[in-house]
């Protein structure tokens, strides 16, 4: 079902804009342009097939749009990034704690110690 609304939903969007782009212009006239008085001014003029066409267009869209929205709010979110995990909720029983090991090595390591070289004399001398 939601899939189908999906599907209507984008359909009535694409046929909504086709049908407004199909329409003619109210006051698109050269009159209208410089404040003259269109056809518009006297009244709401003829219903036509394609105004009656774009008004049951728009309904549809606001209820596909609406219905979408319930629906969605309903279903259980799923993240993109990790496919394989779901949005059920983690169980309570904390993590075990790490355990120490033996303290066989030191806890710092340390350089080897070795002794400075003697001092040789001077070339020259």
């Amino acid at each position: 079902m939601f899939i189908a609304l999906i599907v209507l939903h984008v359909l009535t969007s694409i046929l909504l804009v086709l049908v407004v782009l199909l329409q003619s212009g109210r006051g698109a006239e050269l009159g209208a342009a410089f404040g003259g008085i269109g056809q518009s001014s006297f009244g709401r003029g003829q219903s036509t097939f394609i105004s009656k066409l774009t008004a049951g267009l728009a309904v549809i869209f606001m209820a596909t749009s609406l219905s979408l929205s319930l629906i969605a709010g309903d279903r259980p979110s799923q993240s993109i990034l990790q496919p394989g995990a779901s949005s059920a909720p983690t169980p309570a029983t904390p993590p075990a704690a790490p355990t120490v090991p033996a303290a066989t090595a030191p806890a710092v390591p340390t350089l080897p110690q070795t002794q400075a070289p003697a001092a040789q004399p001077a070339p020259g001398k």
